[in-house]
């Protein structure tokens, strides 16, 4: 039986992304998700199996049973002012469970690891543009929880053969062009996703979380990264890793930022509707500017983004809240 590819939370926005090009490709990818926040339906060309990272004899089962050799994992609760709210629901799902899945590889032999983390770990950096060499200080549970993972992946990498890519995304947002799948989470508190809603006339409106930031104007600036350019990173991060690439970490954004103003400009210009915006206080969690220096990801895994453009990242979103499949 051939090697497979197991991936977490494949049934989740990014983590379906990431599953349609690698089946594309040709691998053989099984998905181990809970279906908390995930679609079912947004499994493309994989084999699906409903269950818990937590759950170890169930997961020591799969990679076993699939004789995985690469884990990709994405399962994860994350929410910032949820996490602010419930931290131990975040420490819990997002570190002890990973801590599991870990014990679990190990014991099995797994070769390689790539883990889902974010730029919340770098917390509030003092320079606009953040380096994979930028001191870590998160700011929420949210970005405490993913750094701890970091922390025991690096030292499990240390101590056994497992190599590993850890991937620190910054904000995601876009869906698929050929509408086959998107982002559908209940409740999504991604931006770009919220104010298509709310130009659809899904949400009565939209709210601006804190205008008082020193930037150009006043409100917080992100750098958004297109769901397929992310999903071509973990591709690249793979191959990178058996071509024998040295366990590595990695910024995946576009190296430039749009603020939330800029942002809902131009999901009124696409939509040509006028969104009901509510300026409200800053959230607990939410650091000014967030911009990835993304040097490292295309030099090293030949990474070329095809998505960095901010009309067409909000065009792929107002088709699938058009369109939705799930």
């Amino acid at each position: 039986m051939s090697n497979s590819i197991l991936v977490t939370g494949g049934a989740g926005y990014i983590g379906s992304h990431v599953v349609r090009q690698l089946t594309t490709t040709g691998r053989k990818v099984v998905v181990l998700d809970n279906l908390s926040t995930g679609f079912k339906d947004a499994v493309i060309g994989a084999e699906f199996i409903e269950g818990d990272t937590g759950d170890t004899s169930l997961v020591k089962k799969v990679i076993a049973d699939h004789h995985v050799d690469t884990v990709m994992h994405f399962a994860a609760h994350t929410i910032v002012p949820e996490s602010v709210s419930n931290p131990l629901k975040y420490y819990g799902n997002n570190t002890s469970c990973t801590r599991n899945l870990l014990e679990c590889c190990s014991d099995a032999g797994v070769k390689h690891f790539i883990f889902s983390s974010t730029a919340a770990v770098y917390g509030t950096p003092d320079q606009a543009e953040t380096a994979e060499d930028t001191p870590t200080a998160p700011i929420n549970p949210y970005g405490t929880s993913k750094l701890m993972s970091e922390m025991m992946l690096k030292d499990l990498s240390f101590a056994t053969p497992l190599r590993h890519v850890i991937l620190r995304y910054f904000n995601v947002a876009g869906s698929n062009p050929d509408g086959e799948i998107g982002q559908s989470t209940a409740k999504a508190t991604l931006l770009i996703k919220v104010a298509c809603e709310a130009a659809l006339g899904k949400r009565e409106s939209i709210s601006v979380f804190g205008s008082d930031y020193d930037t150009k104007d006043g409100t917080g600036v992100r750098d958004y990264i297109h769901v397929e350019d992310l999903a071509s990173a973990h591709v690249k991060a793979l191959e990178y890793l058996e071509q024998g690439g040295e366990s590595s970490t990695f910024n995946c954004g576009y190296g430039h930022g749009y603020s939330v103003r800029e942002v809902l400009d131009t999901v009124e210009q696409i939509s040509g509707t006028k969104l009901n915006i509510i300026e409200e206080p800053r959230r607990a969690g939410d650091p000014p500017i967030l911009i990835a220096k993304a040097d490292r990801i295309k030099a090293t895994l030949k990474w070329e983004p095809s998505f960095d453009d901010l009309n067409i990242i909000v065009k792929t979103s107002l088709a699938w809240e058009e369109n939705k499949r799930y």
